[in-house]
């Protein structure tokens, strides 16, 4: 089975050679008040643009830098928030999963169940989220060439499921610093699926903190720019109200009252490239 060259979750079409479509949210769930509001406020920005948007959040950080890392409300108190963002908002909602046995359940709930890139090499994990029927989203390890991803996108269309997408989220580079390379998208486009730019993480500073990972979200619309004019189906961004006093990857978000001014110009690049 060949990956789906467009992955429609809702009224969101994620495809190479389409208009770019957006992920957002904060890092991890912090609280439903919260999460409604970074969703609400997506909602109106990508909806005056005219852009697909899919709001994102961790219910679970699983892969914390210290054991002392806040970890997120948990599955079952973010499940119920996702299905009310969906109902309020109309949006599609995508979240992280950890363990084959979370799989299932989510699924039951979110349109698009995320490999975090740590984990994309995890066969049982990649074949339970195929096998849910919901569309993966698979992260790049930071320790893999681009290529490599073509197993992984095989252990979802083998499995049963052409619903697959790629995201890059940079390359580790020496100590506590990752590199985006943008021959990667074409790379990764030539499997066929739709192919994703991950702009904050790919600007993280891992464990640069000690305890904790830093970043330079002064980079996060430089690469994104970047991305966006080699031709991507979507750009996955975390947002926040005040970033730097966010739980988890504050100094790699984006200022949610800066989003419309970044989302209007990714859109013009975009239509550029494509020659919408």
């Amino acid at each position: 089975m060949k990956p789906n060259s467009t992955v429609t979750v809702g009224n969101v079409h994620f495809a190479n050679d389409k208009p770019l479509s957006i992920i957002s949210g904060p890092c991890q769930m912090e609280s439903r008040e919260h999460a409604m509001m970074i969703a609400g406020t997506l909602k109106e920005i990508t909806e005056k643009l005219g852009m697909g948007f899919v709001f994102k959040a961790s219910f679970d950080k699983a892969n914390r830098t210290s054991i002392k890392g806040a970890r997120g409300v948990g599955l079952a108190n973010a499940l119920p928030v996702f299905e009310e963002i969906k109902k309020e908002f109309g949006v599609p909602v995508l979240t992280d999963v950890h363990s084959p046995e979370q799989c299932a359940e989510v699924a039951s709930v979110v349109d698009i169940l995320q490999i975090p890139a740590l984990l994309c090499r995890q066969t049982d994990l990649v074949v339970a989220a195929a096998k849910t029927g919901k569309p993966v989203n698979i992260k790049k390890g930071q320790f893999l060439a681009p290529w490599d991803m073509k197993n992984a996108v095989e252990k979802v269309t083998e499995s049963g499921n052409p619903n697959v997408m790629t995201t890059e989220r940079g390359t580790s580079f020496g100590y506590n610093a990752l590199v985006s390379d943008m021959r990667a998208l074409p790379e990764l486009a030539s499997f066929g699926a739709p192919v994703i730019f991950d702009a904050t993480h790919s600007v993280q500073q891992p464990a640069s903190k000690g305890a904790s990972t830093g970043g330079q979200r002064e980079y996060v619309p430089v690469l994104a720019r970047a991305a966006v004019a080699v031709g991507v189906a979507g750009v996955f961004m975390e947002t926040h109200d005040d970033p730097d006093n966010a739980p988890s990857d504050g100094p790699n978000a984006v200022y949610l009252s800066d989003m419309e001014a970044l989302l209007k110009n990714l859109k013009a690049f975009d239509e550029l490239s494509k020659q919408l």
